[in-house]
């Protein structure tokens, strides 16, 4: 309470940037999940990534322990814009009166996120294509061979212009407005489920984390095939004018894996996302709390 919009612009990117150091591991092995078989049948390609856990070891043995945090500088600059500007727009919404109508929570939060994902477009672009990198006999999808995020930025920028760096952001916008929807409708109500049964104390963090766990479930089922087709839209080779070789955009690609790696296809690395959701959520709420009382 009593904290202005631009305040929560710096607490929300800070908060972000907290929870992303310790979550971004699971990024790095959802990205390799939802590009592995990309485009193939079930049971036809080399599966090098077999599940998180199993996933985690073959990202170690490939690219060392600090191959878990690959692409973290990409993640900070993505989770500081994405939620500095979604805090920012929802507080907006509040000092507005919009979240005190029916729905109005929700779509407050599916807008300031979608507003987010598209400032934060060229930021999780970068990202994608770092945490994809590795060594060919473990290699998943399109090997971009990006130096650091800089020199990532730039060969984008040079060869492609600004309309390059916002390639995929037809993805980005629904995958979190969908994401920040689904989140907002259902993690006070499965925090106080929790707390009904008298899991744990009212009020606490272990709550609020259970009720986080909860919540991912139907975030992870709702958010993942949007989560899948954005990973693919930024991660593909593009031609010269930077059309994508393999999807001509958002429907398209949904088709193109539904037909050739079915229905599942939609849903690779949902393991690794609702790992991530749950902690990521607390996290991100707790250091923002912590930092408004401040």
């Amino acid at each position: 309470g009593g904290v202005p919009p631009a305040a929560d612009l710096v607490l929300g990117a800070v908060a972000g940037c907290l929870a992303c150091v310790l979550t971004n591991p699971l990024e790095v092995v959802k990205t390799r999940l939802q590009l592995q078989g990309e485009l193939q049948p079930p049971g036809t390609y080399p599966r090098p990534y077999r599940g998180v856990l199993q996933a985690v070891g073959a990202v170690c043995r490939a690219d060392g322990l600090q191959g878990l945090q690959k692409g973290l500088a990409a993640s900070l600059l993505y989770q500081g814009l994405m939620n500095g500007v979604r805090f920012y727009c929802y507080s907006h919404a509040e000092d507005a009166g919009w979240t005190r109508y029916p729905g109005g929570t929700v779509a407050a939060g599916a807008v300031a996120g979608a507003v987010g994902a598209f400032v934060s477009s060229p930021a999780y672009l970068v990202k994608t294509h770092l945490q994809a990198q590795t060594l060919a006999a473990v290699a998943v999808g399109h090997q971009h061979n990006h130096e650091s995020i800089s020199k990532a930025f730039e060969s984008i920028y040079k060869q492609h212009g600004v309309a390059g760096l916002w390639r995929g952001v037809t993805g980005a916008v629904p995958r979190v407005a969908v994401g920040s929807a689904a989140q907002l409708a259902t993690f006070t109500s499965a925090k106080d489920w929790v707390c009904e049964r008298q899991w744990f104390r009212e009020g606490s963090w272990a709550a609020v984390l259970a009720g986080g766990m909860v919540s991912g479930v139907a975030v992870a089922v709702t958010m993942t095939p949007f989560d899948v087709v954005s990973t693919r839209l930024y991660n593909q080779p593009v031609d010269a004018d930077g059309t994508g070789k393999l999807y001509r955009g958002f429907l398209d690609c949904i088709l193109q894996i539904s037909s050739k790696e079915g229905l599942l296809g939609l849903y690779k690395g949902i393991g690794a996302v609702y790992l991530r959701l749950g902690p990521h959520t607390v996290l991100s709420l707790f250091f923002w709390d912590e930092l408004r009382k401040m």
